[in-house]
């Protein structure tokens, strides 16, 4: 038997198998398709063979790490959950995602990583406390500058010019977005009926950090909330396709053994690859600190005081890897 595909992707969190949305989607596409994927969920980006999550190690294409890629090549593989939709279906897949990623995705952006009391009390919160030390002291702050990156990319100039009017527009737009998926989905269970497809992959993993996350400041959360067959659409993926996988899984619940199996390290290996993470990160962030200039050695005349010891607080390191 051929050896399964393997993707990494973040670990979960907030009730949900990843808190990552493209992770999410490959996740979920995943258990729609029953792709044999040997999953790998980690809290450290650099654990991946790419650098960055989700990426999906495979033997005909090496390593891909783009979300659309990786689903291409699950289809490829005759894993395709689209394959009994119409043409006039897959027309609406198209415009659907085309819209999830021009109204709604911008302003999901906005909410996890650039209104200020999210940013601070909840997402930059979880990322430190799951990120193993010493990492967790400056990669929350990479992520949140190549997030506001893509932002502006999204918005172009005109997020400079008047930022505030341009905020509540987007915040409009998505909020009729997500009143248009209520609308098309009705009282289906999926987008297309009784059997999920991509869309509902796609959906999910936009809906599912917002509706499940505990944000201080949820306007769209709220506007979500409102929307109950949305509400019960997330539900029902969640129980049906992930019942003890959602980032708080009982220690006593069984491994699911079909499609999807969960990556469990032999204790030697997985205790080796965690000290030579944290020495890794470690050399890692010294260097960062030199080069940055937080840190510079001074010399000083002979007698001097030598340099006081930098004190750094350490959190506690959580891995997640089921």
């Amino acid at each position: 038997m051929a050896a399964p595909m393997e993707l990494f992707c973040w670990a979960g969190g907030w009730g949900l198998p990843s808190v990552d949305p493209d992770c999410l989607a490959v996740l979920t596409y995943a258990r729609f398709t029953g792709a044999p994927l040997r999953v790998h969920k980690v809290t450290n980006p650099w654990r991946s063979p790419s650098g960055c999550l989700p990426a999906l190690k495979t033997k005909e294409e090496g390593v891909l790490s783009q979300m659309h890629q990786i689903i291409t090549h699950l289809r490829k593989q005759q894993y395709n959950a689209d394959s009994d939709l119409s043409a006039r279906q897959g027309a609406d897949t198209l415009a659907f995602v085309s819209l999830l990623e021009e109204k709604l995705l911008p302003v999901l952006i906005h909410t996890f990583w650039v209104d200020t009391k999210n940013y601070v009390e909840h997402t930059r919160k979880w990322y430190a406390e799951a990120i193993p030390f010493p990492l967790n002291f400056f990669l929350p702050n990479r992520m949140h500058k190549q997030h506001l990156e893509r932002l502006q990319l999204i918005w172009g100039e005109s997020c400079l010019e008047d930022e505030e009017e341009l905020e509540k527009e987007m915040y409009r737009e998505a909020q009729e977005c997500l009143t248009l998926l209520s609308q098309r989905l009705g009282d289906q269970k999926f987008f297309f009926g009784d059997s999920p497809a991509s869309l509902d992959a796609f959906v999910f993993s936009h809906l599912g950090p917002l509706l499940k996350a505990k944000l201080p400041n949820g306007k769209l959360q709220q506007h979500l909330k409102s929307l109950q067959n949305l509400c019960d659409f997330c539900s029902s993926i969640l129980s049906l396709y992930f019942p003890w996988d959602g980032g708080d899984a009982p220690s006593s619940a069984p491994k699911t053994s079909a499609s999807e199996g969960t990556e469990s390290e032999e204790e030697p290996y997985k205790r080796r690859k965690q000290i030579l993470s944290v020495l890794v990160g470690l050399a890692a962030m010294i260097g960062y600190a030199f080069l940055s200039g937080i840190v510079s050695i001074q010399r000083g005349p002979p007698g001097a005081a030598g340099p006081r010891p930098i004190a750094l607080e350490e959190e506690e390191e959580e891995e997640e890897e089921e």
